[in-house]
């Protein structure tokens, strides 16, 4: 895993609400919640957050599961916190964090992106398993995997109260031999008094073919291993999400 921190997740936590709101986050988390829900777990309550970021997410997921939240980001949790005071927030890194419990089913939204190593993806998906109950099923939703990557980018942003934001997002591959590719992000960023500042922001995130994924997972001990498309309206890339059930 990169050591390099994106500002994103330290200083400029604070601005995450209105780069990316939780309303834009609808659409895939009612797949998500589809997805838990037709696995045939039984019963489905209890769901471990993995990498849980701003927030966004759980702030739809709240609705039909008990969330735990679970961030290396204390300035994330506590975006998160604002936004979902009713749902447990742990400050952890996930490839190491230990709660000492099981759930129901362990959701991993695109933090995992961050594990840069094969090595680090499999520290992440066993502790994924260990916290994952007989019989639980775990969710894993990576931004790209090797065979569908393409450099791309995107652009967003909204206003918020008294403050706004705006970014351009470029994602790129330096060295297709490694597992690194790179997101570099401009934001700019208007202040109450109509100050406008731009911030460069680097994402180093992992890489990896469809069959790391699914050994990362054999490897952890999910069995029934499963890879599902994802096709997100806003999305030129078909997204794959991977689903594995604890034995």
């Amino acid at each position: 895993m990169t050591t390099h921190e994106p500002l994103l997740y330290g200083p400029l936590a604070s601005w995450w609400p209105i780069l990316s709101a939780p309303a834009d986050y609808a659409e895939e988390a009612a797949f998500y919640r589809r997805t838990l829900e037709e696995s045939g777990v039984e019963p489905l309550e209890t769901v471990l957050e993995l990498g849980s970021g701003g927030g966004n997410n759980a702030s739809h997921l709240k609705r039909r599961f008990r969330m735990t939240l679970v961030d290396r980001s204390s300035d994330m949790l506590a975006v998160s916190h604002a936004l979902n005071p009713e749902c447990e927030h742990v400050q952890g890194d996930m490839r190491t964090v230990r709660l000492g419990r099981e759930f129901d089913a362990v959701f991993v939204h695109d933090a995992i992106a961050y594990m840069t190593s094969r090595e680090d993806l499999l520290r992440a998906t066993r502790t994924a398993r260990v916290h994952c109950r007989p019989g639980g099923v775990a969710l894993f939703v990576p931004d790209h995997v090797r065979e569908t990557f393409r450099p791309s980018t995107s652009h967003g942003g909204h206003d918020g109260d008294g403050r706004a934001l705006r970014y351009l997002e470029w994602s790129w591959d330096p060295d297709p031999s490694d597992t690194i590719v790179l997101s570099d992000f401009a934001y700019l960023l208007r202040e109450e008094d109509g100050s406008v500042r731009v911030v460069h922001d680097r994402h180093e995130v992992g890489l990896f073919p469809r069959a790391v994924w699914t050994e990362a997972l054999e490897e952890a001990g999910f069995t029934n291993v499963r890879r599902m498309p994802f096709d997100h309206s806003e999305e030129a890339e078909e997204l794959e999400v991977f689903l594995g059930r604890a034995g």
